[in-house]
């Protein structure tokens, strides 16, 4: 009994230690009255996003240092990493602001002095110009971007690319210079920007299970390649909000955050845009006085010093703007300098709107009048680019849930789908440019949309993708159509035709 107490209170101590260790570093929450924000206010803001913005997938609200509000759409949660795309570059420049922080590079140093072994034979006088500030600023003097893809990108190739204008001259967005950044920072600590992130930056913040892309070589990608959960985004952005400060410690200079987030370079002269306000080192200069780090298909990292607040978006949009729209627009006047009377009606409503958010379900049938002719057959296509060989909707429980099977090239591909509810699994994906993973977690769903017709919807919810297959029966033939929510392409694919097999 003695024994058993002892295991018990030991336990417990180590839980206690667990959970102190945990909200040590995660931020803490509040209710947002108790920050100068109205709870129906939120609900409003965040009701415009879900019914303006098509493929919402998490929000994190932050005031004076504290959480507000926090939803994410189901499938997506909490709990998961998000692609970050081009959000990747603001972390990039956050080790370049540790390395020359501890003495390892300059900002002013020339960019080609880091890589003798991979110069050109005859290097332009603008090459030889580049520093490390131009790579940070994306003003390095390319007029076309160098090449971008895992295989290609490496210092070799950026270094043969054409410089045609006076670096600091000219903004050209370059997720190349990025991933030089990051080949910098290798070739000067003797660390991928991930593994020299990890003590430095990841881990006081309690990042803790970040993932990070390399190229061919083993370097970190830099420009984009980064996954990371939403609450880390938050975090992120209110270590920059603090001036570099994270519980009492200063991370980085205050100097470094202010230099980093200020316009260092002109992008444009449209009032009305957020891509038009200035660039700093890999942070975009917004309107009302904000700044952001921000990849493709709206992940965001929105900090807004004026109100003392951070935002942290994951989506899959094609509509970046309209995010930041709906921000100022909704969320923007709702900031008030005082403390509000508590309302405890409203907050109730705000957790339960935040707690019901989900992605759209397949609207449909159960089933169908063709489903017992047509579920667990095999469609066989002819041979097409797509090397799509055959297709089949498989269900062992009487159509309640389906999976659809495909062969492509001689491998398959199951996506499991449920009605009306999400049912998960893995799978490969494959969207073109900088979207090839070889394993994601997916969750589908499906229904018959016609009785000759099966949708089913696919989310890969690490990702910003949803992806759609329809498959319309006719006789012994079928229709396949596939679409995607989000593409750096076209985002729908070629019809193919198949016909049952014998």
């Amino acid at each position: 009994m003695r024994k058993n107490l002892v295991y018990l209170v030991l336990g417990w101590l180590l839980a206690t230690a667990l959970w102190i260790g945990h909200s040590a570093v995660s931020l803490p929450r509040s209710t947002p009255e108790e920050q100068g924000v109205s709870s129906s206010a939120l609900l409003e803001f965040v009701n415009a996003l879900d019914q303006q913005i098509d493929g919402m997938h998490g929000i994190m609200i932050v005031r004076h240092g504290r959480v507000i509000a926090e939803g994410w759409w189901e499938p997506y949660g909490s709990e998961h990493n998000h692609v970050l795309y081009s959000l990747s570059k603001s972390f990039t420049s956050t080790a370049v602001g540790f390395a020359v922080t501890e003495g390892k590079l300059s900002i002013d140093d020339e960019v080609i002095r880091f890589f003798p072994e991979d110069m050109p034979a005859n290097p332009s006088s603008n090459l030889k110009a580049m520093r490390v500030r131009d790579l940070l600023t994306m003003s390095t003097g390319h007029q076309d971007e160098p090449p971008i893809s895992p295989g290609e990108m490496c210092a070799k190739s950026f270094l043969a690319h054409p410089v045609p204008h006076l670096p600091g001259t000219h903004f050209k967005y370059n997720t190349a210079a990025t991933f030089m950044l990051s080949a910098i920072v290798q070739k000067v600590t003797g660390q991928t920007v991930f593994d020299y992130l990890r003590p430095r930056l990841f881990q006081p913040l309690g990042i803790e299970h970040p993932v990070w892309e390399t190229n061919f070589q083993g370097i970190s990608l830099g420009g984009y390649g980064l996954r990371v959960r939403t609450e880390d985004i938050a975090r992120f952005g209110q270590l920059y909000l603090q001036s570099g400060r994270w519980q009492g410690k200063q991370l980085l200079p205050a100097t470094w955050i202010q230099m980093a987030t200020s316009k260092q370079v002109s992008n444009g002269s449209n009032p009305e845009s957020d891509w038009n306000q200035g660039y700093g080192f890999q942070f975009w200069r917004c309107r009302h006085n904000a700044y952001r780090g921000d990849g493709a298909f709206g992940q965001y990292c929105l900090v807004m010093p004026d109100q003392d607040s951070v935002i942290a978006i994951n989506s899959g949009t094609g509509n970046m703007q309209a995010v930041l729209n709906v921000i100022w627009d909704k969320y923007l006047p709702a900031c008030q300098q005082k403390k509000l009377r508590p309302n405890r009606a409203s907050e109730g409503e705000l957790r339960q709107r935040l707690a019901s958010l989900r992605v759209p379900p397949v609207r449909g049938a159960k089933t169908s009048g063709l489903a017992a002719e047509v579920l667990n057959c095999r469609y066989v296509f002819p041979a097409n680019d797509q090397k799509l060989g055959s297709v089949s909707v498989k269900s062992t429980d009487n159509g309640q849930s389906v999976t659809l099977v495909m062969e492509f090239d001689g491998k398959e591909v199951r996506l499991p789908a449920g009605y009306e509810q999400y049912r998960l699994g893995r799978a490969p994906l494959s969207m073109g440019l900088l979207s090839e993973f070889p394993s994601e977690p997916v969750a589908g769903t499906f229904a018959w949309t016609t009785p000759d017709t099966i949708e089913i919807k696919v989310c890969a919810y690490e990702t910003p993708y949803h992806l759609i297959y329809r498959l319309k029966f006719e006789g012994d033939k079928v229709t396949l159509d596939r679409e995607a929510n989000v593409s750096f392409g076209s985002r729908k694919l070629p019809t193919l035709q198949g016909k049952k097999s014998s």
